[in-house]
Formats: C-alpha cells, sequence, structure tokens
C-alpha cells in the first residue's frame, strides 16, 4: 500500500500487459524501507479535517468544498484494521511533488466559490476545522482559515508552503506553513497552490518521530511524583495488610489451637467468632456462578492483553504507524482467547457448574459483545454525521469473523484445558450441605459498604496517570513512556490485591462467607472513580461539544473504565482466592 511505503507510482497491472479487457487496473508499485531515488514521486496524502476541540469528530478532507490537483488519482485502501476503525480516510491531494525537486510558487487548481461552497468554509472557519496530510507517514496538520476580530470577515489560507528535510535517500521531516490568506467573497474564483523546499537534515531516519513527542508533558516532575507517591502507597499498604494480618491470623491460630485443647463442655461454653466459624460454607459456590466465572475469565484476559501490548508498545514504537496500536490490541486480545476459557472453565467446574457450553459462549462474547455493542451504537451517529469514525460494513464483518473464528474456538480450547487441567473442587474444607445463617453486624461491615470503599485506594493509584492517558486519547498528544504505564499496571494490582484481602479478611471475622463477589465488586468499584473522573475531564479539561463526540467520549469512557473495572475484579478476587485457600489450610479442623 503507497501510504506505509511513501516510495510509491502507479504502474501497470499484470491484466495490463496481457491486454486483458479490464479497466482501472492500475495498481500502486511501492518501494521498501521507505528509500527514494532522485525525481521519483512522493506521495502526499489528504487524510481528514474536523473541529480542534472535538479530536474524533473527523471527517474527509475533500467533504470540504477544496479542489483536487491535476495529477492523476491515486486510491488508497486501508492497511489495517485498526487504521479502518480509527476512520482513516486518505485521499491523494493530486500535488505534483518529486524527491529532491523543488517547486516555487504553482497553482494546482482553482475553487468556484458560490453561497454554498462559502457557507461551508464560513462553518468550518468558525468551528476552529483543521486538517491532517501524510506524507511517507509523518502526519502534518493545517488549519482551514480564520475569522477576523468582529467575526464578520472569513479568510481561508490557499498557500500550502512545504519544507521537507531529508537524510540520505530517506524523508525524516515534514512542516507545513499556511499562507495566502483569501476573503471568502461568494460567486469568485480562488486560486489553490502549493510550494515545495527540499533542505538537508541530520535527523536520524529512526528519530523522526521524536518531533511529536512532549517530554515536558509525559516526563513533567508531577507524573514522577505521581508514579513515587503510587510507589510509596504499596510500600505502606504492603507492610501495613502483612502487620496487620500476621499480627492478627497468628492470635487467630493460637486462639484456635487453644480450643482445640479445650474438652467438649469447654468449647460449648466458650465464646467462638471469627473466621473459622464459616470453615464449612467459605468454599461454597457463589451466587450466580456461570456470570461470575465469566467475569473472572474475561478480567484474566484483560490483564494478560493490558501486560503483552504494555510490553510490546515498550519494544516497538507503535505510535509511528496508524493504527498499530489497536491492531495489536485487536490481535493479542485474540490470541490470548485460551487465557479467559482456562480461567472461566476451571473456576465454573469448581464451583459444580454443568452448562459449560453456554458458560463458554458468555465468557467468549461478554467484552466483545459490549465493545462492538457500543461501537455500533455511535457508528449510526458517525453515519447521521457522515463522519470518517463511521465504520465500513466490511471492517464490521472482519471483527464478526474474528469472533466468531478466531476467539470462540480458542475459549473452546482454553475451557477444556482449564476444566481437565484444574477443575476439580479441591477445597481444604469440606462445605456444608445447609448454608450457614449469617449473623447480624454492624453497617460498615456489609458487603455494600465494603465494595463501595474498596476502589478508593485502587483509583488514588492510578488517577494521575489517567490524566495522561485521558490527554494522549481525546488530545493531541502521543502517548509513549509505557514504561510509566508498566509500574502504574503493577502497582494498581498489588494495591488492588492488598484492599480485597483486608476487605475480605474483614468480612470472613464476622462470619459473613459472602466473600467471592464482594472481593470481586469491591476491586470492580475502581470502574465507578474512573468514570466519575471521566466526567471531570469532560467538562473542566476539554472542551468538546456536540452530539457525536459526546456521545463517542461517555460511550468509550464506559467501555474503557468497565473493562478496567473487570479486569481489577479478577486481579482482587484471584489473590483473595490464594488468601483465603491459604488461611483455612494452615488451620486443623475437625
Amino acid at each position: 500500500t503507497p501510504s506505509q511505503f511513501g516510495s510509491c507510482r502507479p504502474e501497470p497491472s499484470f491484466a495490463d500487459k496481457l491486454h486483458l479487457p479490464i479497466t482501472n487496473s492500475k495498481v500502486i508499485k511501492c518501494h521498501f524501507f521507505l528509500q527514494y531515488v532522485d525525481k521519483e514521486e512522493v506521495v502526499l496524502w489528504m487524510n481528514t479535517v474536523g473541529p480542534y476541540h472535538n479530536r474524533q469528530e473527523t471527517y474527509k478532507y475533500f467533504s470540504l468544498p477544496f479542489c483536487v490537483g491535476t495529477k492523476k488519482t491515486i486510491s488508497h485502501y486501508h492497511e489495517t484494521l485498526g487504521e479502518a476503525l480509527q476512520g482513516v480516510e486518505l485521499e491523494f491531494s493530486g500535488l505534483d511533488i518529486k524527491f529532491k525537486d523543488e517547486v516555487m510558487q504553482t497553482s494546482y487548481c482553482d475553487i468556484e466559490l458560490d453561497k454554498a461552497k462559502r457557507d461551508a468554509f464560513v462553518y468550518a472557519i468558525n468551528n476552529h476545522y483543521w486538517y491532517q496530510m501524510y506524507i511517507d507517514d509523518l502526519p502534518i496538520w493545517g488549519i482551514v482559515g480564520e475569522a477576523d476580530e468582529n467575526g464578520e470577515d472569513h479568510y481561508l489560507w490557499t498557500y500550502k508552503k512545504l519544507e521537507i528535510g531529508f537524510n540520505g535517500n530517506r524523508i525524516v521531516d515534514v512542516n507545513l506553513t499556511s499562507e495566502g490568506k483569501v476573503k471568502l467573497v461568494p460567486n469568485t474564483r480562488i486560486a489553490m497552490s502549493y510550494s515545495v523546499k527540499w533542505k538537508k537534515s541530520d535527523v536520524k531516519f529512526e528519530d523522526r518521530f521524536d518531533k511529536y513527542l512532549d517530554p515536558s508533558f509525559f516526563q513533567h516532575r508531577i507524573h514522577w511524583f505521581s508514579i513515587f507517591n503510587s510507589f510509596m502507597m504499596v510500600i505502606f499498604l504492603v507492610g501495613l495488610v502483612s502487620m496487620i494480618l500476621m499480627r492478627t491470623l497468628r492470635k487467630d491460630y493460637a486462639r484456635y489451637s487453644k480450643e482445640e485443647e479445650m474438652d467438649d463442655m469447654d468449647r460449648d461454653l466458650g465464646d467462638e467468632y471469627g473466621w473459622k466459624q464459616v470453615h464449612g460454607d467459605v468454599f461454597r459456590p457463589s451466587s450466580h456462578p456461570m456470570l461470575f466465572s465469566s467475569l473472572i475469565g474475561s478480567g484474566c484476559q484483560i490483564f494478560s492483553v493490558s501486560f503483552i501490548v504494555i510490553i510490546v508498545a515498550m519494544i516497538e514504537d507503535l505510535y509511528t504507524e496508524r493504527g498499530s496500536m489497536l491492531s495489536t490490541a485487536i490481535f493479542v486480545y485474540a490470541a490470548t482467547s485460551p487465557v479467559n476459557g482456562y480461567f472461566g472453565g476451571s473456576l465454573y467446574a469448581k464451583q459444580g457448574g454443568r452448562r459449560w457450553i453456554k458458560q463458554m459462549f458468555i465468557g467468549a462474547f461478554l467484552i466483545p459483545a459490549m465493545v462492538c455493542g457500543t461501537a455500533f451504537f455511535i457508528n449510526f451517529i458517525a453515519m447521521y454525521y457522515h463522519a470518517s469514525r463511521a465504520i465500513p460494513f466490511g471492517t464490521m464483518v472482519a471483527v464478526c469473523c474474528i469472533c466468531f473464528f478466531v476467539i470462540l474456538p480458542l475459549n473452546l480450547v482454553g475451557t477444556i484445558l482449564g476444566r481437565n487441567l484444574s477443575g476439580q473442587p479441591n477445597f481444604p474444607c469440606r462445605v456444608n450441605a445447609v448454608p450457614r445463617p449469617i449473623p447480624e453486624k454492624k453497617w460498615f461491615m456489609e458487603p455494600a459498604v465494603i465494595v463501595c470503599l474498596g476502589g478508593i485506594l485502587p483509583f488514588g493509584s492510578i488517577f494521575i496517570e489517567m490524566y495522561f492517558i485521558f490527554t494522549s486519547f481525546w488530545a493531541y498528544k502521543i502517548y509513549y513512556v509505557y514504561g510509566f504505564m508498566m509500574l502504574v499496571l503493577v502497582i494498581l494490582c498489588i494495591v488492588t490485591v492488598c484492599v480485597t484481602i483486608v476487605c475480605t479478611y474483614f468480612l470472613l471475622n464476622a462470619e459473613d462467607y459472602r466473600w467471592q463477589w464482594t472481593s470481586f465488586l469491591s476491586a470492580a468499584s475502581t470502574a465507578v472513580y474512573v468514570y466519575m473522573y471521566s466526567f471531570y475531564y469532560y467538562f473542566f479539561k476539554t472542551k468538546m461539544y456536540g452530539l457525536f463526540q459526546t456521545s463517542f467520549y461517555f460511550g468509550y469512557m464506559a467501555v474503557f473504565s468497565t473493562s478496567l473495572g473487570i479486569m481489577c475484579g479478577a486481579v482482587g478476587y484471584v489473590g483473595t482466592s490464594a488468601f483465603v485457600r491459604k488461611i483455612y489450610t494452615n488451620v486443623k479442623i475437625d
């Protein structure tokens, strides 16, 4: 594809060489490694145009009444699934640009400005429209025009002044200067022009994207301080949990050992209380085991995807290729489907579930259904707006094929392995036939209160990083400090496990054995705080407006928050489950 390699030119297809009666059979021949020879064609792709404050509200560049250059059109096809889903709409500019061939200011087309076209440009200027172009995969941005101070007269920038830097036979830098301000007057002709200047640059090819990064923003002292603060929180929490639980559990073990030495009459007269008393119910299957197992499996898969994608992003500069991050995430999610099936299927088998095929389907399609449902809803709004974010039908079919022919079979493999390898309910305590009544307890020990309070500390460990992630996605920053993200992920997991262990210990000590859902939801409540923070970010940190952008923002923030909550819930449950199994293994129970 032309934009991936940059050095491209139309050539006759195989059908043309054989003189077959097939029309429009020109193909694009591209040179690998983005290397050029002198006078070779350099393609300028026009991508999208849209309001500056609404990053995701983009339209095709030629949806505005711009004119096209005289050079023959080259068609572009989406290179990756991620590029198609992100609304990349590359169209050939028609400008004649050749490697190291300078072009003085040259008119390439005229705009016949009638009232309808003028109104379109005026609307774009009033809404601060700007456009994006690509040369050799390097993005360039330019503004459509500007209005005077009174907002009565509007002006269009008509002269694109391109300055391209090269190092050897490769393009390493592109700059655009917009000049030629022309007042928009109906029934006039506006000439569009361009010029190209080539300059030698010392920038290395592998460093050519560094100019788009913002170290002063992402490596600010606040970012470092937040990581340090979260790290200190982890040390404090781990120390606190270790000290409290180890000392408390030691006392519990000592008390229970003393009770074992009593005779039956003394034991009956004694005041028995604590987590040992629910040993016959603590491993009782959770309510709604099918849904619970599916959520745990999905959460483990989301954690695996996050961990792998962050490592790949640390090794490879994924921001240098359009849609590569999204394509990588989709591929890794599909490839890690056995993780979902293994953990979900094994947990469902341990809880005595028999309808394992239904559980497998729920686990396999839980996250894809949520994401695709939200995407298709927003897609209807995008189609109404004629936005480039409208997902093509072919892309929808491709996503559905991935779900049915990749994710589902791999999930089946994981489910079978999980049921056969670790599906035996080998609990350290027998489960009583009759459930033990749950005694009354203080209001702050109720599961609902624990769930509401459980997400505060995990959210506190990540909310600064959320600001940087939100800014890179909803504003015009390129996120590249994935080492920070990995540290935050590790810190989040440790804090989540510590908090859920403490919550579960107090719950069991109150002789309430409903710890499975409580541990999951207390960790998953982090998502509620993240979504609440997204409201603050929308109203106080952005200037977004309009139905499309608002729906896009809150729709995908709901997907992000829910996925984060499912991941935190699964991590919290896995850690708590290991803790519960450990403490009941170490105590002698008749």
